[in-house]
């Protein structure tokens, strides 16, 4: 595992689980059960999306932002603010669809899993 990116984690739980990054509606189509929800900020439109989740990690937010308050109250991992530990850019523009990756909800670290 690589350590990649790092955020606030604002709800506990440790996954593993492949990237879908969500910009837009017709995204959503292509979410599945057991995905990592990779998004700018959540908005009451992707709720479903986020009952599907395994977790969420966010460009934007702090504790009491949407994505922090519905992943607490569905008891998933969540991180905010996740910025590229190398070059400080948002987690949207270093994460890619079906990678696989490992977050913590509490401590707020990403990491990129080696698939082998």
């Amino acid at each position: 595992m690589t350590f990649i990116a790092h955020g606030i984690g604002v709800s506990k739980g440790k996954v593993n689980g492949k990237v879908r990054i969500i910009r837009n509606d017709p995204d959503h189509a292509s979410f599945e059960e057991g995905d990592i929800l990779v998004t700018r900020i959540t908005d009451p439109t992707m709720v479903p999306l986020m009952n599907k989740a395994a977790g969420i990690i966010c460009d934007i937010g702090g504790l009491t932002s949407h994505p922090s308050i519905v992943a607490r109250e569905l008891g998933i991992a969540c991180i905010v603010s996740a910025k590229c530990v190398q070059t400080g850019k948002p987690i949207t523009e270093i994460l890619n669809n079906g990678q696989r990756i490992k977050i913590c909800g509490e401590s707020g670290e990403i990491y990129l899993v080696d698939e082998k």
